[in-house]
C-alpha cells in the first residue's frame, strides 16, 4: 500500500477528534480561552446539551481582524511567547481548538478590542463563509452551531441531550472553581441554570458550587513542602458521598483527573471512611513549572509530575493535618434539625394523677371516665400493659401511658432459648453498640448488625420487586430535597423505576425533588440521604448497566440507608429475631458490599486462646 498525504480537510477533522470528543470538550476550550484573554465575567449559553448551541461571550482583551483569522489556523497561539512549553502559565496553548471546532460545525467568531471597531467572521465546517463589522462590547463571542452535524460516525455516538448537558455544566463547575475571581453564568434553552460572581473567597466558591453544607463541614488545608504548595477544602470525614465524582484537583490553576491525585485522597482518608463512601474535596497544587509536564494529553486533562512522590505525600499531609485538628468534629446539622431529633418522654406513674412523685398526667382525654397507667410487670404479648384505676372523679378521669421501652435492659418473661436449635445461636448482648454476641452450640458468633440488616432488607425489597412491586408508606408531610439540575433530570427519568421500589418521587423546579412516599420497609430514614445517593450512582451506571443491574444497585442503596445503624442499642428480642431472620436469608453471609455479616469462633478456637489446647 503506498503512502500519501492526507488532505486538509481530513487532517482537521482528525485534529478535531483530538481535542473535540463532545460538547463539554469545545466548551472547556473556548472557555478556557476567555480566562487567559483576562476576562472578569464569562457568559455561556447552551442548546439541546450543547449539541444545537454553544456561544461564549467574555469581557476579555479581544482580538483584531488580522488576529482572528490567524486564531483560525492550526497551531496558531498567543498563549506562548517563546518556545519554552514547558514554563506555560496558562490554560489553553496548542492552538488547535478554534480550528478543530470550525472543521466539524459552523463557527462564528466576534471580537472587539477596546477604542476598535469590532469584526466577524464565520467558518462553516472548515470554510470561511462569511466576514464584516460586528457590533459588540469589548471582548470575544464564540458561537459554535450544529456540531457535528457533517460528521455523522461522530453525532451518534453522542450521548443523550441531558447527559450532554450534565457534562458541559460540570466543565463550567471546574472552571469557575479553579478561578474565584472570575464571574460565570450558564444558560441552558434559555433558562439560567448557573451564576456565581466574580471575587468570592475560595471556600465561598466551591461550596457554592457542590454544596452549601460543605462551608460548614469542611477544614482548610494550607500546606507547603520544597516548593509545592498545597491548598483547598477538604469535607471532614461524615460529610461524605457515595460516589467519587465530588473531588475536584487543580494543578497551577487547571482542573485535572489524575490517578495519583486521585489515590492521594482515598489514602488519606483510608481509617476515617468505608470503602463504599467517598469524600468531597476541593484541592489546589501549586507547583514549579518545571516541576510538571501539562502537555501529556491533546485536553490538557492530565498531568505528569517529576517527583509523583513528593506530590502524594504532601496531599496524604495535609490533608491528614487538616482532619486531624478537625478533631471530634462530625457533620453540623441545623439547629431546628437537631432540636427535632429529641424527644420527651413521660414517666409513668402507678398513682391516678402522680401523686407521691411528681409526675402529672400524660395526656387527657375529655369524656373518659376511667384512668389508666402501665402495668408494672406487661406479658410478652403486651396485655395487661395498662392498669385500670377506680374511684376517680369525672374531672380528674385520664390516660396515663408511656411509649414501649427503648434500648434499655428488660426483665425475661419466657427461659432462653436453646442453642442447638438455631445455626447462629442466640443473643447474649451487644458489644460498642454495633455488634451482637450470640452463643451457639459450636462456638461464639459475632454479628456485624448493620451489614447483617442491609443484606436481609436488599432481600425483601428483591423478594417484593419479585412479587410485584415494594409496598411504600406516604410520608405525612412531603419532603424536599435539593440537588444539583444533572441529579434531578437523572432521577426524574427514573421516576417509574424508584416507584416500583416504593419512592415515589416528583421533580419540584429546576434543583429539587419532591418526595411523597418511602418504601415501608425502611421507614422515614435518612431521606436526603437516600435521594441524594440515588442520584449520583444513577450519573455512575445510569447507561452502562441492564435494567436488572441498575434496579440492583438502587435496591442496595435503598437497603444501606433503611438498615440498623451501627451504634444502635438492640433489645434481647430485636437481636434474636435478626439472628433468625440471617438464617432464613439467602447470601446473609455478606452485606451489599462483600463484607461478611458474621464470624463465628469455635469452641476449640477459644480454648487456644485461653492456652486450654
Amino acid at each position: 500500500m503506498s503512502i500519501r498525504r492526507l488532505p486538509e480537510h481530513l487532517v482537521n477533522r482528525i485534529a478535531a477528534g483530538e481535542v473535540v470528543e463532545r460538547p463539554a470538550s469545545a466548551l472547556k476550550e473556548l472557555v478556557e480561552n476567555a480566562i487567559d484573554a483576562g476576562a472578569v465575567r464569562v457568559a455561556v449559553r447552551l442548546g439541546d446539551g450543547g449539541t444545537s448551541l454553544i456561544e461564549v461571550i467574555d469581557d476579555g482583551c479581544g482580538m483584531l481582524p488580522a488576529e482572528m483569522k490567524l486564531a483560525l489556523e492550526r497551531h496558531a497561539t498567543s498563549k506562548l511567547p517563546d518556545d519554552a512549553i514547558e514554563n506555560v502559565a496558562t490554560l489553553g496553548f496548542r492552538g488547535e481548538a478554534l480550528p478543530s471546532i470550525a472543521s466539524v460545525a459552523r463557527l462564528t467568531l466576534e471580537s472587539r478590542v477596546r477604542g476598535q471597531e469590532g469584526w466577524a467572521l464565520t467558518v462553516d465546517n472548515g470554510v470561511v463563509a462569511a466576514e464584516g463589522p460586528a457590533a459588540l462590547p469589548p471582548g470575544t463571542r464564540v458561537r459554535v452551531e450544529a456540531l457535528f452535524e457533517r460528521v455523522p460516525a461522530r453525532r451518534k455516538f453522542l450521548r443523550s441531550a441531558r447527559a450532554e448537558y450534565a457534562a458541559c455544566l460540570d466543565v463550567v463547575k471546574r472552571l469557575a472553581m479553579a478561578r474565584a475571581d472570575v464571574g460565570f453564568s450558564v444558560e441552558h434553552d434559555g433558562r439560567r441554570v448557573l451564576q456565581v460572581q466574580p471575587g468570592e473567597t475560595r471556600p465561598e466558591r466551591v461550596a457554592g458550587l457542590t454544596d452549601r453544607a460543605l462551608a460548614e463541614n469542611s477544614v482548610a488545608i494550607d500546606l507547603e513542602r520544597e516548593g509545592h504548595v498545597l491548598g483547598g477544602v477538604a469535607g471532614i470525614p461524615t460529610f461524605n458521598r457515595g460516589v467519587a465524582d465530588h473531588q475536584y484537583l487543580f494543578v497551577n490553576g487547571r482542573p485535572v483527573k489524575d490517578r495519583l491525585l486521585v489515590g492521594a485522597v482515598r489514602g488519606a482518608y483510608a481509617e476515617m471512611l468505608a470503602r463504599d463512601r467517598h469524600p468531597v474535596v476541593a484541592l489546589f497544587l501549586e507547583v514549579p513549572a518545571s516541576e510538571v509536564d501539562v502537555n501529556v494529553h491533546p485536553a490538557k486533562t492530565e498531568v505528569r509530575f517529576r517527583d509523583p512522590a513528593l506530590v502524594r505525600g504532601l496531599i496524604v499531609s495535609g490533608l491528614r493535618r487538616a482532619l486531624d485538628e478537625a478533631g471530634h468534629r462530625s457533620v453540623q446539622r441545623p439547629q431546628e434539625a437537631a432540636l427535632g431529633m429529641w424527644t420527651t418522654e413521660q414517666l409513668a406513674s402507678p398513682f391516678p394523677s402522680g401523686e407521691g412523685l411528681g409526675v402529672g398526667p400524660v395526656n387527657e382525654y375529655a369524656g373518659l371516665g376511667e384512668t389508666y397507667t402501665p402495668h408494672p410487670n406487661p406479658s410478652p404479648e403486651g396485655e395487661g400493659l395498662f392498669r385500670h384505676y377506680s374511684g376517680a372523679s369525672l374531672h380528674d378521669r385520664r390516660i396515663s401511658f408511656i411509649a414501649p421501652p427503648q434500648a434499655r435492659a428488660e426483665p425475661a418473661y419466657a427461659p432462653v432459648p436453646e442453642t442447638v436449635s438455631y445455626p447462629l445461636g442466640v443473643a447474649r448482648g451487644q458489644v460498642a453498640r454495633t455488634y451482637i454476641v450470640a452463643e451457639a452450640e459450636d462456638g461464639l458468633v459475632l454479628v456485624d448488625q448493620h451489614a447483617a440488616h442491609e443484606r436481609l432488607v436488599l432481600e425483601r425489597m428483591r423478594r417484593a420487586m419479585a412479587n410485584g412491586g415494594v409496598a411504600s408508606q406516604a410520608l405525612l408531610l412531603p419532603e424536599v430535597v435539593e440537588l444539583d439540575e444533572p441529579g434531578c433530570d437523572r432521577l426524574e427519568g427514573r421516576i417509574e423505576e424508584l416507584s416500583a421500589f416504593g419512592l415515589d418521587l416528583e421533580r419540584f423546579g429546576p434543583r429539587a425533588m419532591l418526595v411523597r412516599a418511602m418504601p415501608a420497609a425502611l421507614g422515614k430514614g435518612d431521606i436526603h440521604g437516600l435521594v441524594t445517593d440515588l442520584a449520583d450512582e444513577l450519573a455512575s451506571f445510569d447507561e452502562a448497566l441492564s435494567l436488572k443491574e441498575r434496579l440492583d444497585h438502587v435496591a442496595a442503596t435503598m437497603a444501606c440507608h433503611g438498615s440498623v445503624r451501627a451504634g444502635r442499642v438492640l433489645s434481647v428480642a430485636e437481636m434474636n429475631a435478626l439472628l433468625r431472620e440471617m438464617e432464613a436469608t439467602p447470601h446473609s453471609g455478606q452485606c451489599n458490599h462483600g463484607r461478611p455479616t458474621w464470624v463465628k469462633l469455635a469452641h476449640g478456637d477459644i480454648e487456644k486462646l485461653f492456652g486450654r489446647k
